[in-house]
């Protein structure tokens, strides 16, 4: 099981929330959110964010248009995802 930091996102919209994301990635590679989505719910790897210094896990939320990927940390659902600078 790979432990993998991810530095960047890209969204369908600029200016949409969580849903609308489309791939996660940082300098090695980047995996569609499906993608990312099936390693987490199959527990083949973990992934998570770094703001600021503080560590945020990401999880699968289930939405009522689906499945998408969000952070949370100390307890709580964030938006550390939505806080990364996009992909190339």
């Amino acid at each position: 099981m790979a432990d993998i930091q991810i530095t960047c996102i890209n969204k369908s919209d600029r200016n949409s929330k969580h849903e609308g994301i489309t791939y996660l990635g940082n300098s090695s590679g980047k995996w569609s959110k499906q993608q990312v989505i099936g390693w987490i719910e199959d527990k083949s790897h973990t992934f998570y964010t770094k703001v600021n210094g503080n560590r945020a896990n990401i999880g699968v939320v289930n939405g009522e248009n689906g499945k998408y990927l969000r952070t949370h940390a100390d307890g709580k659902w964030n938006d550390n995802l939505l806080s990364l600078s996009e992909c190339p």
